[in-house]
């Protein structure tokens, strides 16, 4: 099989692991930088160029796109799918994760239990935004934010008021969300791959930091996921189509809240914490969903 890994760059580990995986089962890969691409849209012979060079010959595509490109990402991703190419992330399922708002939008219609969260166009009753997810200390974030940079832990009423207006005044849509104490700065992290979750990771974060992303100096540990955990996490990544998924949930007093849904989940952090083979999950998805020709 061709299989084609959409990404920047090639040294990343998550590019390095699909590719090795790939290779291990004897598949051929190719690693297609996706800003590079030129979409040819027509109605008999839609195709992609990529630095020039049609790609031809591709069975399935892995998409790792970045946030920072997900308008373009997406477009090349969409462009795969109008020439019948297999892609673990759905166009459409890629955007709706990507968009917070929209994103806890669905998980709430679908019965998702998450922290409160307001949104509104740039009120001025800021306290009573505050209010609505039960007042300070309460999490603030950018929407457009990623790996947790625009998260900002507000402790008091007066900081939570003047992080949103001076982001209001800057026409940066935030929203505001209930802080959840006994979460003490940790997040459960379970990794969906085709319906099934194929490994699970609690991230602790550094000294200080109520963020426990790793690219924000956490780490990461194994834990076994409760029954209602894995019940949620894969309820989540349903509701928004990904069959490919990194669900983070927070450990509550009233049961395990998800807080978001990654399309593009990094590899490094889920495969040390628990020593599997996670990118030979994500192909072997591939092999079970690409009919031979």
């Amino acid at each position: 099989m061709n299989i084609a890994v959409l990404s920047r760059d090639p040294r990343l580990y998550s590019t390095r692991r699909l590719a090795e995986a790939c290779k291990a089962r004897g598949h051929d890969v190719r690693i297609v930088d996706h800003v590079k691409c030129d979409l040819v849209i027509a109605r008999k012979d839609p195709h992609v160029l990529h630095n020039g060079e049609r790609l031809e010959g591709i069975d399935a595509i892995i998409p790792r796109i970045g946030a920072s490109v997900t308008f373009y990402g997406t477009s090349v991703v969409r462009q795969f799918e109008a020439m019948k190419v297999f892609s673990t992330v759905d166009s459409q399922s890629l955007v709706r994760s990507r968009d917070k708002l929209r994103s806890l939008q669905i998980l709430s219609r679908a019965g998702v239990d998450m922290p409160r969260t307001v949104f509104t166009n740039y009120s001025k009753d800021v306290a009573g935004a505050l209010d609505r997810v039960g007042g300070a200390p309460c999490i603030i974030k950018l929407l457009e934010g990623t790996q947790g940079l625009g998260v900002v832990l507000a402790e008091s009423r007066k900081a939570a008021v003047a992080v949103v207006e001076a982001f209001n005044s800057l026409k940066a849509r935030v929203i505001v969300q209930e802080f959840i104490k006994e979460a003490k700065g940790e997040d459960v992290r379970a990794f969906v791959v085709d319906g099934a979750i194929v490994g699970a990771m609690k991230r602790v974060g550094k000294e200080g930091e109520f963020r426990s992303n790793l690219h924000r100096g956490g780490k990461a540990e194994l834990i076994d996921l409760t029954a209602e955990e894995s019940r949620m996490a894969l309820h989540a990544a349903r509701a928004l189509g990904l069959h490919v998924a990194g669900v983070d949930l927070l450990q509550s007093e009233r049961g395990p809240l998800v807080i978001e849904v990654n399309a593009s989940p990094g590899l490094e952090g889920i495969e040390k914490a628990t020593g599997k083979d996670i990118a030979g999950e994500i192909v072997a998805y591939v092999e079970r969903s690409v009919v031979p020709v």
